[in-house]
């Protein structure tokens, strides 16, 4: 038998309007859905087709489960959200099909983007990613925390915008509130600073506030955090509408 393909799919961060066509076309056409069973619930049932579920935090199973399917000559897409391959599953199947080559050679593999999570939460408001910046997750189930801290450190004292991923779990409450005690080290207690939870989701939640001002408690793993830069700032708009968020790409430019 031939082996199949598998398509590592990103479906976006919550709104079915903001899966491309590319991935929906790729999606219907799939005999097996594998992925976090979160996300296969957010893709149109089709006939004929069978769906592999599992925990969120199962990457590299998931991987090879879909490697597996595909090389029994299966149509697989393997579903993500976000862009597969910021924080997800399109790294877990390369890391997969490293450590056992030659076994997945035979598997075309492709990667389907989608919109990310800080790409539609900065929508939402502006353009606070207008110039540079970098984007840092904060859960240490695969890195060591002092990584973290370190890499936290040196975005901000590069100026960069920062968007943070998983910044909050039941597991790990606190990490969030030792990285703002980082932040306000470094960046001014006025610096423009947006949560935005489960963005494009019905539960859609924004909130605009500053360095100091923000409660890093209110995070949770539904939440992607944007931390700006010296150049980040807000353009007041008529109540009750929020301000506008944005960072100039001209670094230094007047105000």
């Amino acid at each position: 038998m031939s082996a199949g393909q598998l398509d590592v799919v990103g479906i976006g961060p919550g709104n079915p309007k903001w899966i491309t066509p590319e991935a929906a076309s790729v999606l219907a056409q799939a005999t097996d859905l594998v992925g976090y069973s979160a996300y296969l619930a957010r893709v149109p049932t089709q006939d004929c087709q069978t769906r592999h579920s599992s925990d969120n935090r199962q990457e590299l199973n998931r991987a090879r489960q879909a490697l597996s399917l595909a090389a029994k000559g299966r149509a697989v897409a393997l579903v993500s959200g976000g862009d597969p391959g910021v924080f997800a599953m399109a790294a877990a199947v390369f890391e997969a099909i490293e450590a056992t080559s030659p076994i997945w050679d035979d598997v075309q593999v492709s990667i389907v983007p989608g919109i990310t999570a800080m790409q539609a939460a900065a929508a939402r408001i502006g353009a606070p990613l207008g110039h540079d910046f970098c984007a840092i997750s904060l859960s240490d189930n695969l890195k060591p925390w002092a990584v973290i801290e370190r890499r936290l450190v040196a975005a901000a004292e590069a100026d960069f915008v920062v968007a943070i991923y998983n910044p909050a779990s039941k597991a790990r409450p606190d990490r969030i509130q030792e990285a703002f005690a980082r932040l306000r080290r470094t960046r001014l207690a006025t610096t423009p600073v947006v949560f935005a939870r489960a963005i494009g989701r019905t539960d859609e939640r924004i909130e605009i506030t500053t360095l100091a001002e923000a409660d890093p408690t209110k995070a949770d793993m539904s939440t992607l955090i944007i931390v700006g830069s010296s150049e980040t700032r807000l353009i007041a708009r008529q109540a009750p509408a929020s301000p506008y968020v944005y960072t100039p790409r001209s670094y230094g430019a007047r105000r």
